[in-house]
């Protein structure tokens, strides 16, 4: 029997924000951007979202007088991750 897919996670732009924090646990804004080719809006959009979700934590600071934001994964985040790659091969087999 096939589970449902997190909806959170199915979006494209956020399962590679995922993704990539997965790997890298905390990442710049920029550098996020970089990697996924996203709009700065549209990225700002989806961070919110899985911040709302719980699967990522947002900290703004400030470096050199210029805005710095960070994403790092939360546990919750790791483990719907984790949850949703699992239920994807239940997909291919």
């Amino acid at each position: 029997m096939f589970k449902d897919l997190d909806p959170i996670l199915h979006s494209q732009l956020r399962l590679a924000v995922v993704s990539l924090l997965v790997k890298n646990a905390k990442m710049e804004f920029n550098d996020i951007k970089s990697e996924t080719n996203a709009t700065s809006g549209n990225l700002s959009v989806q961070l919110k979202k899985l911040e709302q979700a719980g699967y990522i934590t947002i900290t703004k600071t400030f470096k050199n007088n210029y805005p710095l934001t960070k994403a790092e994964i939360t546990e919750k985040g790791l483990n719907a991750f984790d949850q949703y790659v699992k239920n994807i091969q239940q997909y291919l087999k």
